[in-house]
């Protein structure tokens, strides 16, 4: 099987390694790539976004098989451009890749299909602003204020604040960007991520992941767009993945079968574990990045096959899946400035050998690499548990030189320590 990856972070050089140690793979290619996944695929360019593009570099390196990793190409059709061009594709329709771009229209889709969600105050304009801000300070009672870019803004534009001056300066810089608002109440309670590959009507979990979001230490700081991640969740309520699978994934899908938008591809569910049980804090169209890179380190099935019947609504026919023991644990490696002004065209030392997986890097004239992005690199191990997992990674960040680097020390350290609690009902 010829295997064609589209994108350029550390989502895809995951991708690619997974597919590459794939017996059923015969050739791999990403486009665009990074400085990493040269190791691994053979480099294309494209202009991802495109979907003329995509579609026709797919048709020229005769791939049998398309797997599209962040969501800008999906949101502007690019999965329909490659089927229409007759190849297998991993990747939800422009239409139901609004799941992502769209939260209200998520929003619909789910209380449609009677998933449990944040209340929500679609926003408009800034007359609109302030009355939802009012609106949930009356439900909330206190509870901090989450305001949301309505679009795509690649996991950095949602506030979540007690200030309600900030609440509303963040709210009318969206809205001056020209997006809609979304206020939604606060869910208390871990986050969890879990992913589900469908072929629009078969649906299967993966193993649950959590993802640290804020830039520093503590969770502090502005929101990014990840900055590590472990798996598996040993803290998770038991059941907690048939739960989900029930209450959240399936009928999510039958309801976007039911309006004649079926979803095929990968669904990402962004939960909160609340007092009041499990909530939907979004939905993404594709793998999440970082939680991609811990995730399919334990997977132990092959992945060409498993996204290849999900590109061919043969799912209901493949094989359980099976995980590898242990844990994985990913650390991200940003750009000084990062997420508001990252600088780029530093060199980049280290950054090669097993786990070191590159997010935002480019090959300098020379041969050298050079940070082309915010996050840089993702820094990954797996270890016997999440201890040990977590101490070779940070091993292997030690080896990394970068100018001006930031990572946190802190990724998956309050599981570790068993401090993280399910507020019970």
């Amino acid at each position: 099987m010829r295997v064609l990856v589209i994108g350029s972070g550390a989502r895809e050089h995951a991708l690619c390694v997974a597919l590459q140690s794939d017996p059923a793979v015969s050739a791999l290619a990403c486009a665009p790539g990074n400085a990493g996944t040269r190791a691994v695929a053979a480099a294309l360019a494209v202009a991802a976004a495109d979907p003329d593009a995509v579609a026709a570099l797919a048709r020229e390196w005769s791939a049998d098989l398309v797997v599209i990793g962040p969501e800008v190409p999906l949101v502007a059709g690019a999965a329909d451009a490659v089927r229409d061009a007759g190849i297998a594709c991993f990747g939800p329709s422009e239409q139901a890749a609004q799941l992502e771009g769209s939260k209200s229209f998520a929003k619909h889709v789910m209380a449609a299909a009677g998933v449990p969600t944040a209340q929500a105050w679609p926003v408009g304009g800034p007359a609109e602003l302030e009355t939802a801000l009012d609106e949930v300070a009356a439900v909330a009672a206190g509870a901090p204020y989450v305001v949301k870019d309505d679009g795509l803004a690649a996991g950095k534009g949602v506030l979540v604040t007690p200030d309600r001056a900030a609440a509303l300066a963040h709210g009318r810089a969206v809205l001056d960007a020209g997006h809609a608002v979304l206020i939604e109440e606060y869910l208390d309670g871990p986050e969890v991520s879990l992913f589900a590959v469908t072929d629009g009507t078969t649906v299967v979990p993966l193993i649950p992941a959590q993802d640290h979001k804020r830039r520093d230490d503590g969770d502090a700081g502005p929101n990014t767009g990840g900055m590590g991640a472990y798996a598996p969740l040993t803290w998770a309520p038991p059941g907690l993945v048939d739960e989900v699978l029930a209450t959240v994934l399936q009928p999510t899908v039958d309801e976007m079968a039911r309006r004649g938008e079926p979803f095929a591809g990968l669904l990402y569910a962004g939960l909160a574990l609340t007092s009041r049980g499990v909530r939907v804090v979004e939905f993404n169209a594709r793998f999440g990045d970082p939680e991609t890179q811990v995730v399919l380190p334990l997977l132990e099935t092959p992945l060409a096959g498993l996204l290849h019947a999900a590109a061919t609504g043969t799912l209901a026919q493949h094989p359980p899946l099976r995980w590898r023991e242990g844990a994985a644990v990913t650390v991200v490696v940003a750009a000084p400035g990062y997420p508001e002004k990252p600088r780029t065209g530093d060199q980049v030392t280290g950054a090669d050998g097993e786990g070191v997986l590159h997010a935002g890097t480019a090959l300098a004239p020379d041969g050298s690499v050079v940070s082309a992005g915010g996050r840089v690199l993702a820094v990954t191990a797996v270890g016997a548990d999440l201890a040990a997992a977590r101490g070779a990674a940070y091993e292997r960040v030690a080896r990394v030189r970068l100018a001006g680097a930031h990572w946190r020390t802190d990724i998956a350290l309050a599981a570790v320590e068993g401090r993280i609690r399910v507020p019970s009902a």
